[in-house]
């Protein structure tokens, strides 16, 4: 069997023949070059599965390497050797394309991780990605999205996932996840806005037994959890600042300390963040930390909303529906033309959640095997806006139009908080007597 190889790059011999003995022993083949210009002559003569690469060399810096192996050998993982405590160098590192990154001195447990994730990235790259199955759509947008989902998935770089609620943050977090090398791994998503404030550092990295009142035993946090794969941290937004700086640090060290413990956890997690609200404006608002926003931020992503697709629509409804007649056990419905129309015309603030909740709605209320543009209940939408769009001649009754829109923006904080009325209450600024007089008001179980 043909052993892998690796292209090692630094003009520091003690470091080139750490790395060489190191790499032996894990069975790859290496070559050695002391320059850019030798890391060059290296890739046109022979192909690699993997490149090191120091940061300063005598005539180039490592992300011009970077740069030229991600132009002319896509397929290849690069990572980036830095300085301790050159995190902005990293961060560079990692938008120009490198996969992941290594700091001096270098951490011999942490290399063979690297080494081993970039090369399971090769054996991902052969398989038939999880994306189209569950990502549905063919207009520009989401075959544009298809494309950066795989890009990103052999990067080992942060990613922030923006996009308006219910537009699938959390799915395209999944696939970026699956089509990786970290696929059989823990996949651990969290929402920020749901965890109460006083448990949010025991939630995140765990505790020691009697370190406070109700810790009856040792608990694992979510970092630990996640150890080896992905965090997922939705509604990253919600954190409160006390839990930002603790958040930046265990990224920044890859290290947690569970409350009441001594000693710090060395954990190995990517970890991709979303939220619905703009964080840059957040950032600017002084609600968020500019520091914590610029290591989640490596790289943004951003989910098109419903109503950028509208092409997507009868794709996605005729799945939907082929999903609740297989659920149900009865016949799948279709949609009249007049119907499709009407959804096609709608605003869908709510986007791909609220299309799938006005459809199950719909196939459970319609009669036959037909659901026409009557059975969607937009009859008080105008074409691409919503009930609070309303103009005035088309409100018959003022309480019942604030009524319908306080449905809509508390259905929407509960599906946010998957279903933490607590969680809800504080996204709407309410306190829990009044969300709770609200729910019983609307007869919103």
């Amino acid at each position: 069997m043909t052993r892998q190889r690796a292209l090692i790059v630094d003009d520091e011999p003690d470091i080139r023949e750490l790395l060489e003995i190191t790499l032996g022993r894990m069975k790859l083949d290496t070559r050695c070059a002391r320059n850019v210009k030798e890391a060059r002559e290296w890739l046109s003569k022979e192909p690699f599965d993997l490149c090191l690469t120091d940061m300063r060399m005598p005539d180039g810096t490592g992300i011009e390497l970077v740069q030229y192996i991600s132009q002319r050998h896509p397929q290849m993982p690069v990572a980036m050797i830095t300085a301790y405590g050159s995190l902005d160098t990293a961060v560079n590192a990692l938008k120009a394309g490198a996969f992941d990154f290594l700091t001096k001195p270098v951490d011999l447990n942490r290399l063979r991780e690297l080494v081993n994730s970039a090369l399971r990235l090769g054996s991902v790259d052969n398989q038939k990605l999880p994306v189209d199955s569950r990502l549905l759509g063919d207009s520009p947008p989401m075959n544009s999205l298809r494309k950066q989902i795989h890009k990103l998935a052999r990067s080992q770089a942060p990613v922030y996932i923006s996009g308006e609620s219910g537009s699938g943050k959390e799915l395209v977090a999944r696939l970026i996840h699956e089509s990786g090398p970290r696929t059989e791994q823990p996949f651990v998503p969290v929402n920020c806005g749901a965890i109460p404030s006083e448990l949010m550092e025991s939630e995140f990295f765990g505790h020691k037994k009697g370190s406070f009142t109700g810790a009856i035993e040792d608990k694992q946090g979510l970092f630990q959890a996640a150890n080896g794969g992905t965090l997922f941290l939705d509604e990253v937004a919600d954190l409160p600042l006390a839990m930002q700086v603790k958040l930046l640090r265990a990224i920044q060290e890859k290290a947690v300390r569970p409350v009441g413990g001594q000693q710090e956890v060395v954990v190995d997690v990517r970890i991709l963040s979303a939220t619905h609200k703009d964080l840059g404006a957040e950032v600017a608002a002084e609600r968020f930390r500019q520091d914590l926003f610029y290591r989640l931020n490596v790289i943004e992503l951003r989910v098109p909303a419903l109503r950028e697709r509208r092409e997507d629509i009868s794709q996605l409804a005729n799945a939907m529906l082929a999903r609740l007649a297989t659920g149900s056990g009865a016949s799948p419905a279709t949609l009249t033309s007049e119907a499709l129309d009407k959804l096609k015309c709608y605003r869908f603030p709510g986007n791909v959640r609220e299309l799938e909740n006005m459809l199950e709605r719909a196939y459970t209320l319609c009669e036959g095997d037909e659901i026409s543009a009557g059975d969607l209940r937009l009859a008080d939408a105008s074409p691409g806006g919503d009930a609070s769009e309303a103009s005035l001649a088309e409100i018959d009754n003022l309480e019942d139009h604030l009524e319908e829109i306080e449905r809509k923006l508390i259905m929407q904080a509960l599906e946010e908080t998957r279903w933490n009325r607590t969680a809800a209450a504080q996204r709407l600024g309410l306190t829990f007597r009044s969300m709770r007089y609200r729910l019983k008001k609307l007869g919103i179980d």
